[in-house]
């Protein structure tokens, strides 16, 4: 099953990354794949792959306001909760991830897997994983590096 690392501890395995290990480093709107060419003491990751969504913040992707409710006796009114489109976008963005690595996984492109990512990006993403992905998963990071260069992600990582 999959190891979990604590953000604020390097990891236990100083071979977290061993040669040709494919890593995902997503967050809600982008996911990088990458593949460490070079060996588990010197990683060199490579980029294979991006996945990117444009997700702006829900009060610009819509402008209605919330819904209210008017109960069957008497006067009392409530407003309903506004529905938060940047979340949703987010949670079929991590399907979309899990499909990509799914497809991977069936075909046969990686044996372990590094996933880096934000906490409720990384359970989003364990509700959505396929049995076939989970089972390669030897690691997972809770930490946002979407931001970083390939370069800093690799030293972070294998730190």
């Amino acid at each position: 099953m999959a190891t979990e690392l604590k953000s604020h501890a390097p990891p236990n395995n100083p071979h977290i990354i061993p040669h040709n290990s494919l890593i995902l480093v997503g967050d809600g709107q982008k996911a990088l794949f990458l593949r460490n060419r070079g060996s588990a003491l010197d990683v060199d990751l490579v980029v294979e792959r991006i996945l990117e969504q444009d997700n702006p913040a829900t009060r610009e992707q819509g402008t209605d306001r919330p819904g209210r409710n008017t109960a069957s006796l008497g006067v009392a009114r409530s407003a309903m909760e506004e529905v938060d489109w940047h979340h949703i976008a987010k949670e079929r963005f991590a399907n979309e991830i899990a499909k990509a690595l799914y497809q991977h996984a069936h075909a046969n492109l990686f044996d372990r897997l590094i996933i880096i990512a934000p906490p409720k990006i990384l359970g989003q993403l364990r509700k959505a994983f396929h049995a076939e992905v989970v089972a390669r998963i030897a690691a997972e990071i809770p930490k946002e590096l979407t931001a970083h260069p390939v370069s800093e992600i690799g030293k972070l990582v294998a730190a």
